[in-house]
């Protein structure tokens, strides 16, 4: 490889399944403070928390405030639970993260414009298994959850579109592959096929997820490399990948 084309490299850290709380904030912040000279960003696919406490929040924001590197997520389920989605995101907002819902951000990192478009995603199954929009209000309601989802992916790739590096950031599954490992009885409610097509049609360079604990590392959505990056399914902190533009990743390096 040319000199140039190595310059040309952005390395993205992804991690998801994080869970933050008292008793890991001591690896939570080693494990931050050990990303400089490793990475140029760093992405974080949900379940940043472990109950969804604000306070937990506040372990992650302490590991991240003083890095001196990009730092994007999405939340997942476990912020969700205790009502306090929203003072999460300010927790870390405050802190120097952007914290993606349905919409996107555009960063240039060594020259480089690189598009991030980033949802929670939400649940509805794969072929053979659908949740449809039919039915009682409440799972008419759940099928909505993940249209909105859709239509967030569908706008922020359409806002990227003209970056050299294009990255979806998910907590949910949007294909299958990923869930391999977990019991075929819960797919429905890790991911779903349908956020699946608006990543078809732009096709961008890398999607990353987390959620599926027992998954598996690497899956695809046509040409498009999906990676489930949930820490416990790594057995790691982080997962280091290459990007060049307008060039598929490498496979994780670190």
């Amino acid at each position: 490889m040319r000199e140039s084309e190595a310059s040309a490299q952005i390395r993205v850290a992804a991690a998801g399944d994080v869970h933050c709380r008292a008793s890991r904030r001591d690896q939570i912040v080693r494990s931050f403070a050990e990303l400089p000279g490793r990475a140029d960003l760093v992405l974080l696919a949900g379940d940043l928390t472990s109950t969804g406490e604000a306070a937990e929040a506040e372990i992650l924001a302490d590991a991240c405030r003083d890095l001196d590197l990009p730092v994007m997520a999405v939340l997942g389920n476990h912020d969700w639970h205790a009502g306090q989605a929203e003072a999460i995101s300010a927790v870390l907002s405050a802190a120097g993260l952007t914290v993606l819902d349905r919409d996107s951000r555009v960063l240039e990192i060594a020259g480089t414009e690189v598009g991030v478009v980033g949802a929670k995603g939400f649940i509805g199954g794969f072929p053979g298994s659908h949740l449809t929009d039919f039915g009682e209000p409440a799972l008419r309601m759940a099928y909505a959850e993940t249209t909105a989802d859709v239509k967030g992916l569908a706008r922020g790739l359409k806002e990227v579109s003209t970056c050299p590096i294009r990255i979806v950031l998910l907590h949910y599954a949007p294909t299958e592959q990923t869930l391999e490992g977990e019991p075929a009885g819960i797919w429905t409610f890790l991911g779903s096929a349908r956020l699946a097509c608006p990543i078809r049609e732009h096709k961008p360079d890398l999607v990353l997820q987390g959620h599926a604990h027992h998954g598996t590392l690497e899956g695809c959505i046509g040409n498009v490399p999906v990676y489930n990056v949930s820490a416990p399914l790594m057995g790691r902190d982080f997962w280091v990948f290459e990007l060049a533009p307008q060039r598929q990743p490498a496979p994780p390096v670190h």
